[in-house]
């Protein structure tokens, strides 16, 4: 399209049109994920993301393909956020942190997969529907994926939720407890919770919690992309960049295995972003005659972002109750999208003041994350809350008492 000269600001609304699909997407789809079903979100936004790709590919005109950028951005952020969801709440904590590591690592491998599809396929209209048609194979997901038990338990769907149960029992060759048959189940407030926005800052706890994750989720996102505009590994070969913001990835997650069950969430958390925001410190007071090490440091920094970034989204599904919990993560995840948004102005504008005036700026902000990471509870070992009630008896060292919304179990005589 030309987008040159005069027209260069047009690349940059392009991809904003993206981060604003992704801004407000994150207010409505945690919603109808809470309310209607982890399935359906899922599903509906694989559908929705499969047509306007494919569509995308034949649009003639800048302005249409702005239109379905942003109508992507809409719905693959709650596509990806609903199938995160779902498949930490199908597992038990035993469990909860390979899943959901291997789930964000599959990420990583997209990103490589990608860069050589788009080395070998330059041509951006083919390279949109390669890596579109994949997800048209998701909808068979229809016929196989489970609804999550626990959003059925707290939608009141108990005997729904047994069924799936015993399929995934079955499936695992494990055995159901011998009175399965007798589990009975207390509805609690006489009726099944409706998420509200409310609810992610009513009580003190709660409150703390969503104000803590929305500023880590902003600041990883600034951080993470703002290293990859600042430094680049590779500045002449954009296939290499890439290829390199990929690769550190892979540390960060092994690192994360190894420390999380070990040492627990916050502790390697609040590390990973103080790293971060350390090796920005350095990046910037290293002589520009020393190439390699700056490269060195702006590589640690990145790993140390990934692995706040991964954490962010990890520990956000631990911290909210069954039926807000959607809602919960794309709301927290919405300050992502708005510091998508800012990045390239933090980045673009400082340096015309001096060039490495954004590794300061994104110093100050790592190290404030890392402090504020310190403040939330330990999720290491804990059930997955169910109401609001056990979100504010966390700090307790003990587990969350049990209540009505648990299984309630009947003894066979």
């Amino acid at each position: 399209f030309n987008l040159v000269c005069e027209d260069s600001w047009k690349l940059d609304l392009f991809q904003s049109s993206v981060n604003a699909g992704f801004f407000i997407g994150s207010m409505n789809i945690g919603y109808i994920a809470d309310r209607f079903g982890r399935k359906f979100c899922l599903l509906s936004t694989v559908l929705a993301n499969s047509i306007s790709g494919i569509l995308l590919v034949f649009m003639p005109t800048y302005l249409w393909i702005v239109i379905l950028r942003f109508f992507q951005g809409l719905v693959s952020k709650g596509c990806w956020t609903a199938g995160y969801i779902l498949v930490t709440e199908v597992v038990g904590p035993k469990y909860r942190r390979m899943v959901g590591i291997l789930y964000q690592a599959s990420f990583s491998v997209g990103l490589l997969v990608f860069d050589a599809i788009a080395y070998a396929i330059p041509h951006w209209r083919w390279l949109q529907l390669i890596v579109t048609l994949p997800s048209c194979f998701f909808l068979l997901y229809c016929w196989c994926l489970p609804e999550s038990p626990r959003w059925l338990i707290s939608q009141g769907k108990n005997d729904k939720a047994m069924k799936i149960v015993r399929h995934m029992a079955k499936t695992n060759r494990k055995k159901m407890p011998s009175h399965s048959e007798d589990i009975k189940f207390e509805e609690e407030d006489a009726g099944k919770q409706s998420p509200s926005l409310l609810d992610l800052v009513r009580t003190p706890q709660m409150r703390k919690n969503t104000f803590i994750l929305m500023y880590n989720w902003f600041t990883s996102s600034i951080l993470y992309q703002g290293l990859i505009m600042h430094m680049g590994v590779a500045a002449d070969n954009v296939y290499l960049d890439f290829l390199y913001s990929a690769l550190v990835e892979f540390p960060a997650a092994f690192i994360i295995i190894v420390t999380i069950d070990r040492v627990g969430r916050r502790y390697p958390w609040a590390a990973a972003n103080l790293v971060a925001g350390a090796a920005c410190l350095a990046t910037a007071l290293i002589p520009n005659d020393m190439h390699w090490l700056k490269v060195i440091a702006a590589c640690i920094g990145r790993m140390g972002i990934t692995m706040a970034f991964e954490m962010v989204c990890f520990v956000n599904t631990e911290l909210y109750p069954t039926y807000i919990r959607n809602l919960g993560v794309m709301i927290c995840s919405s300050l992502c999208d708005i510091g998508g948004i800012i990045v390239p102005f933090i980045v673009y504008r400082l340096v015309e003041v001096w060039h490495d005036l954004p590794l300061i700026v994104f110093t100050v902000l790592g190290l404030i994350a890392g402090g504020l990471v310190l403040l939330l509870p330990e999720t290491k070992g804990r059930v997955l809350p169910e109401t609001v009630e056990d979100v504010e008896n966390f700090h307790r060292k003990s587990s969350p008492k049990t209540k009505t919304i648990y299984l309630h179990v009947q003894a066979s005589e």
